[in-house]
């Protein structure tokens, strides 16, 4: 085991047991799991909400330090912790190791190079170690990467999405593997349960939709929906178009999870400027360079105008007004920054406007704090409150 380090922080204060895997069936008993709670107080109803967080981690040139990090995130009561590839399951396998009830999530696995078939051994194994913790986020990503690096002809991302969900979940289930869909056909009779163990008959499916046909499919097939710079004024539109989904498979009332992946800036007097430029970056990186998905997703939710704009100065390669085109009321609506006072208000806020479980960026190589865990879990705690 990695030893936790010299955090000195009140761990444990937050950690108010709730159950996150309500949606899960278990197949044997699985270990118990503490998730990290805030009482929040609804918005629209006025009754009491819950503000849920999650951690992102990257496992980095020096994976023992972030196994530091996530282990103080479990101990200060973060509910999740997701990874992102390359290299995810092996990641997730080694914090399974060396946690005990934090979930263990990926934002995204793409589809696209692995089967569907390899997406539920894998993830079936670490599930199996976890102790039934694990969540399968799955995505198409780009045509770009996915033709470019890994050769493989970017086709039909809904309906691929579709079918990998339909066949996880029929191999976790159990029952043979007979399928005959559009793109995939088996009929061998294959059992998960020859290769892995796993504790349930269900693992979570969330998936990262961002156009409406692909997120109205994710509430006919899915558990959950990772979405990335979704503006905090659409989380009810998210919900409904979940909602319509559900409502045309016979699944009314499911119990989706919203997982927004969130950006957090403090901001101290010191060196806020720079701050406000580094909040701009990721919104102009998935306007820009990100594939046909993000931007128009961007410009159907109320920023035709800064969308338009950063890509019209893009195009003549002006970075500098690429980016000034993306205005504060954007990046107020996608990141969480201010304060530390007002962050803590933000995330709250955004809890009750429909963020079920928000995942929280960490700082990653070359940015302040990276190589410090203890300063991590500082930062950490102080999102608390």
């Amino acid at each position: 085991m990695v030893s936790p380090g010299p955090y000195r922080g009140r761990l444990g204060r937050h950690a108010l047991l709730t159950d996150p895997g309500r949606e899960m069936r278990p197949r044997a008993a699985a270990r118990g799991r503490g998730s990290g709670t805030l009482p929040v107080e609804g918005a629209a109803t006025g009754q009491e909400a819950t503000m849920r967080l999650g951690v992102r981690v990257l496992r980095g040139p020096d994976w023992r330090l972030s196994v530091e990090k996530v282990r103080i995130a479990e101990q200060l009561g973060y509910e999740m912790v997701v990874a992102v590839d390359p290299g995810i399951v092996p990641w997730l396998t080694i914090l399974a190791t060396h946690t005990e009830r934090i979930l263990l999530g990926s934002s995204i696995v793409n589809v696209y190079p692995r089967s569907p078939a390899l997406l539920a051994q894998d993830f079936a194994a670490l599930d199996e170690i976890s102790g039934g913790r694990a969540v399968l986020g799955i995505g198409v990503s780009s045509p770009q990467l996915n033709e470019q690096y890994h050769g493989v002809r970017f086709e039909r991302p809904l309906r691929r999405l579709r079918e990998y969900v339909e066949i996880v979940n029929l191999l976790f289930s159990g029952r043979e593997l007979v399928y005959d869909g559009e793109i995939f056909r088996m009929d061998d009779r294959f059992r998960l349960t020859r290769y892995a163990s796993p504790p349930r008959d269900h693992i979570p499916i969330w998936i990262g939709a961002v156009s409406p046909p692909s997120i109205r499919q994710t509430g006919e097939v899915a558990d959950g929906i990772i979405p990335v710079h979704w503006p905090r004024e659409h989380f009810g539109t998210l919900r409904a178009e979940l909602e319509e989904g559900a409502g045309v498979a016979g699944r009314a009332g499911f119990p989706f999870t919203i997982a927004p992946q969130t950006h957090v800036y403090v901001l101290d007097g010191r060196r806020d400027e720079e701050l406000w430029w580094e909040a701009r970056r990721p919104i102009w990186q998935y306007i820009n360079r990100m594939g046909p998905f993000y931007w128009p997703m961007l410009a159907r939710l109320g920023f035709e105008a800064e969308v338009e704009a950063s890509r019209a100065a893009w195009a003549r390669r002006d970075r500098d007004g690429s980016l000034a085109a993306i205005s504060e009321r954007m990046v107020r609506s996608i990141q969480v920054i201010g304060p530390i006072e007002s962050v803590r208000e933000q995330l709250r806020e955004r809890a009750r406007l429909g963020a079920d479980l928000q995942l929280l960026y960490t700082p990653e190589i070359g940015e302040a704090d990276y190589d410090d865990p203890a300063a991590i879990g500082r930062r950490l705690e102080s999102y608390l409150g």
